[in-house]
């Protein structure tokens, strides 16, 4: 009988939503000089509206996509917080080269798949001593999407619907090469345009990123699959 209940409720379930179709890509959007940036990766969304020299703000979180409808639950949305939490549905449309969302059509960009493609959480950082330190999975995280040669981080409490900043830009990964190309950066305008080169290696499963940072610090981080 429990069975019989399971597979009831998952028929009903699935018959609301539809079947669930995989968008993972990099899709643009411009109207005059206002850029909306959508990437997607494993069940992840994030939005970023900026313009060619000013970050403007950006929304995310864990989606589903039936061909008709796109349902976000939303993690962060630093231009409206209160809206965290909340699951968005909109009539939405997709194709091999482009996605339209309430009217505005998103193209596709050119696949350009790497080894990094994925939803990354930061998990540990090594100091000077060559130490570990692990930061335990909570509430607060800072995740980086990749996918299709563009990247996001963003930092984010969810639970106390806290949005602590985000950058994000166009990446590159090849012989344990990893370069980011910043094209937005919340906590500073000024930073757009510039290129950073840092150390990147994948060692049983997690990525280990190491260099440079944005201020010239060195860092050592290790980020694991979200």
């Amino acid at each position: 009988m429990k069975t019989l209940t399971f597979i009831l409720c998952l028929f009903i379930s699935t018959s609301i939503f539809g079947q669930e179709i995989n968008l993972d890509g990099a899709y643009l959007a411009k109207s005059d000089d206002t850029h909306t940036l959508w990437l997607f990766k494993n069940g992840y969304s994030s939005k970023i509206i900026y313009k060619d020299q000013q970050y403007i703000s950006t929304q995310g979180g864990p989606y589903r996509f039936d061909g008709k409808t796109l349902q976000i639950t939303w993690e962060y949305n630093d231009a409206d917080p209160q809206n965290v939490g909340t699951t968005t549905d909109v009539p939405s449309s997709a194709n091999n080269s482009a996605l339209t969302v309430e009217g505005t059509t998103f193209q596709k960009q050119l696949a350009k798949k790497q080894d990094l493609d994925g939803v990354w959480r930061i998990t540990g950082r090594q100091n000077a001593e060559k130490k570990t330190s692990t930061i335990a999975r909570g509430d607060r995280k800072t995740i980086k999407i990749l996918v299709d040669g563009y990247f996001q981080w963003i930092a984010i409490n969810p639970v106390q619907k806290g949005f602590y900043g985000t950058g994000g830009g166009k990446y590159t990964f090849s012989n344990n090469g990893y370069t980011e190309s910043i094209v937005f950066f919340s906590r500073d305008n000024s930073r757009v345009g510039a290129s950073l080169k840092f150390k990147g290696e994948i060692k049983d499963g997690d990525w280990h990123h190491s260099g440079l940072s944005s201020k010239g610090d060195p860092i050592y981080e290790i980020w694991s699959l979200e």
